[in-house]
């Protein structure tokens, strides 16, 4: 379990990360999506690229020598791109009163369990604010 509702605190826990707030504490708690940026990959493509056409322009290769490591390294690039099937990165952050912000990176797989378990707090502190105002 990511979170933990106890009556007057929260305890959260995320592989070895852990924490805990008292329920009057949390300001703001959600789930964050962004979208992986493949800085690497596109450099390398990039970098591959302008070697081959190099090659091709300015140097004195026989038979097209440069073609072989040219299409190994696009394959090794491509490889690296499509590895991973997830195409967004998540983070559960946490604001509370003090200003502090606390954001964890999670995995896809665990998402859907997590974002269940944050909408039973939000509807838990929802509930409180009700009985507090009644």
């Amino acid at each position: 379990m990511f979170i933990t509702i106890f009556t007057d605190t929260i305890k959260f826990h995320y592989k070895s990360k852990n924490w805990q707030y008292h329920f009057n504490e949390i300001k703001e708690l959600g789930l964050l999506k962004k979208k992986k940026k493949y800085f690497l990959e596109n450099g390398a493509f990039i970098a591959v690229t302008v070697v081959a056409y190099y090659c091709m322009i300015f140097s004195d290769l026989i038979d097209l020598y440069y073609i072989i490591p040219t299409l190994l390294c696009y394959t090794f690039i491509i490889i690296l791109r499509f590895d991973n099937a997830s195409e967004f990165v998540y983070f559960v952050f946490v604001k509370d009163i003090y200003r502090k912000e606390i954001k964890i990176k999670i995995a896809a797989k665990d998402r859907p369990l997590i974002g269940e378990q944050i909408d039973h707090f939000l509807d838990h502190q929802f509930e409180r604010s009700i009985k507090k105002t009644a």
